[in-house]
């Protein structure tokens, strides 16, 4: 996870914004909503303090126990979670990858298991192209620009909330790449 530096603060700036952006979505009208962008938030922040240059900052082996902990912690909030909503399943392998990535780290080796590395590849590469392809615009018949509802929030923009998890998943692709 500690690449080149250039690469590495793109990629710390990239995720504190998601992180950012996932706060404001918190403060939706929506419960479901809310929790869901708290796990994505909690995850952005995380994956920008792992993505800091190890030559500006090369945490200590107990900070990578104190990530394996945290991440932890929202793997099993995520896995009974998913018992309500399937969409927590994506929030339980992106929290697991932490898991295995902060682990890696904690070890000293700062290379995982090639096996284990390539299925987080393949599902985050699948996850991102298929995010992606649901933010190409579909043209809509009739008047668009004629309804009564009020326009949504920042909280409640579902296109937003696609591009955060866009952006999150690229993310996590590097951070693999680079374990």
């Amino acid at each position: 996870m500690h690449g080149p530096g250039s690469s590495g603060w793109l990629l710390v700036a990239l995720c504190a914004a998601t992180g950012a952006y996932c706060l404001l979505r918190m403060r939706s009208g929506v419960e479901e909503q809310r929790r869901a962008a708290g796990g994505e938030a909690l995850m952005g922040f995380g994956m920008a303090a792992m993505a800091v240059p190890a030559t500006v900052l090369a945490p200590p082996r107990w900070a990578w126990a104190a990530y394996v902990a945290v991440f932890g912690a929202a793997a099993l909030r995520s896995l009974w979670a998913a018992w309500r909503s399937a969409h927590h399943l994506h929030h339980l392998v992106g929290a697991f990858a932490m898991v295995y990535m902060a682990a890696v780290m904690a070890s000293g080796t700062h290379s995982g298991v090639p096996v284990l590395t390539g299925v987080l590849l393949g599902y985050f590469t699948a996850y991102v192209l298929w995010t992606g392809t649901r933010l190409v615009p579909v043209a809509v018949g009739g008047n668009a620009g004629g309804g009564g509802a009020p326009p949504p929030g920042w909280g409640d923009r579902l296109e937003l909330a696609r591009a955060c998890r866009l952006s999150m998943g690229i993310g996590m692709l590097a951070m693999l790449l680079a374990l």
